[in-house]
C-alpha cells in the first residue's frame, strides 16, 4: 500500500476552470476560485486505510476524514454536500464516487494516485470534464 502521508504542493494543474464551468460556477466566482486554488497546500495523514486530507487555499480550507470502503460526507469542488465512497482501483490509486445529497448536477468524483517517481496525481471529474493536478512532496 502506498504512503500518501505528507505535505504536498501543486506542480501543475490542467482544466480546473473547465471543471468549475461544468459544475455551473459563474464566471466571477470561477476567476476567484482559479486564482485562489493556484497554490493549494495539501496535508495528508494516512493510517492504513484511514485518511485525513486538508486542502488550504487563500479562500477556503476543506478537511475530509474517511476510510477506504466506508461512505463519508464531504463537499463537491463547488461546495455542495455529498456522500462519497472511496475504494482502491489499483495498488497505488484510490477512486471516489460522489453522490449529491440535494438537487441535480453533473456526476462528480475524484481519484488520487501515487506515481512511481513519488508524485501525487489528483484527478477531479464532472461528467466528462477531467481536471488533473500534479503534486510533489515538500
Amino acid at each position: 500500500m502506498p504512503n500518501f502521508s505528507g505535505n504536498w504542493r501543486m506542480k501543475s494543474s490542467e482544466n480546473f476552470e473547465e471543471l468549475l464551468k461544468a459544475l455551473g460556477v459563474n464566471v466571477m466566482l470561477r476567476k476567484i476560485a482559479v486564482a485562489a486554488a493556484s497554490k493549494p497546500a495539501v496535508e495528508i495523514k494516512q493510517d492504513g486505510e484511514t485518511f485525513y486530507i486538508k486542502t488550504s487555499t487563500t479562500v477556503r480550507t476543506t478537511e475530509i476524514h474517511f476510510k477506504i470502503g466506508e461512505e463519508f460526507e464531504e463537499q463537491t469542488v463547488d461546495g455542495r454536500p455529498c456522500k462519497s465512497l472511496a475504494k482502491w482501483e489499483s495498488e497505488n490509486k484510490m477512486v471516489c464516487e460522489q453522490r449529491l445529497l440535494k438537487g441535480e448536477g453533473p456526476k462528480t468524483g475524484w481519484s488520487r494516485e501515487m506515481t512511481n517517481d513519488g508524485e501525487l496525481i489528483l484527478t477531479m471529474t464532472a461528467d466528462d470534464v477531467i481536471c488533473t493536478r500534479v503534486y510533489i512532496r515538500e
